[in-house]
C-alpha cells in the first residue's frame, strides 16, 4: 500500500469516518472514468481541483460535482483572492498527491477548502483516495464536516 493511501486511511481514521477504500480495476484520472469504474452517476464524483492563492501562496482545494467545471472567476471571488492555475509539481509537493489521485483528506499540509453544493443532492459521493485507482464512498455532509471546506457557488 503506498505511502498516499495510507496518508487518506490515517486522516480518514482520525476524523472517526470508516469507509471502505475500493480499488478499481483500472484508471480513475477522470471523473467520468471513476464513475464508470464505481458504477455511481458523473456528479457523484467528489472531483478535487487544485489552485495556487496568488496572495496567500497556498493552495486551495475545491470539491465539486463530476460533472461540473470550476469558474475561475467565481473560485477566486469566494476565495477571496486572485487564483493561479496548479502544476503537477505544486500539487504533488504541496499536498502529496499526484494529478488524478487528489484527494479530500490527507494532504501534507492545511488546505483551504470548498464544496460544490451539488454534491449534496446525493447520499453518498465517491472521492480519489490519494491514488489514481483507489476510491472511497462518503456521505456529502460528513465530507464537509471533515474537511472543514466553505460551501459556495463557483461552478460554471
Amino acid at each position: 500500500m503506498g505511502s498516499s493511501l495510507k496518508r487518506v486511511e490515517g486522516a480518514l481514521a482520525a476524523a472517526g469516518v470508516a469507509v471502505h477504500v475500493l480499488e478499481l480495476p483500472g484508471s480513475a484520472r477522470t471523473a467520468a472514468e471513476a464513475a464508470a469504474a464505481a458504477g455511481c452517476a458523473l456528479d457523484q464524483i467528489a472531483k478535487s481541483i487544485i489552485f495556487h492563492g496568488q496572495h496567500s501562496d497556498r493552495v486551495l482545494l475545491f470539491l465539486t460535482a463530476g460533472g461540473n467545471r470550476v469558474d475561475p472567476d467565481q473560485a477566486a471571488a469566494l476565495a477571496g483572492e486572485p487564483l493561479g492555475g496548479a502544476d503537477a509539481g505544486l500539487i504533488r509537493g504541496r499536498t502529496g498527491f499526484a494529478i488524478g489521485g487528489v484527494a479530500p483528506v490527507g494532504h501534507l499540509s492545511p488546505v483551504r477548502a470548498f464544496f460544490d453544493p451539488r454534491l449534496a443532492d446525493f447520499g453518498q459521493v465517491w472521492a480519489a483516495a490519494g491514488t489514481p485507482r483507489h476510491v472511497f464512498a462518503i456521505a456529502p455532509g460528513t465530507l464537509l464536516a471533515i474537511t472543514g471546506a466553505v460551501t459556495g457557488d463557483f461552478t460554471a
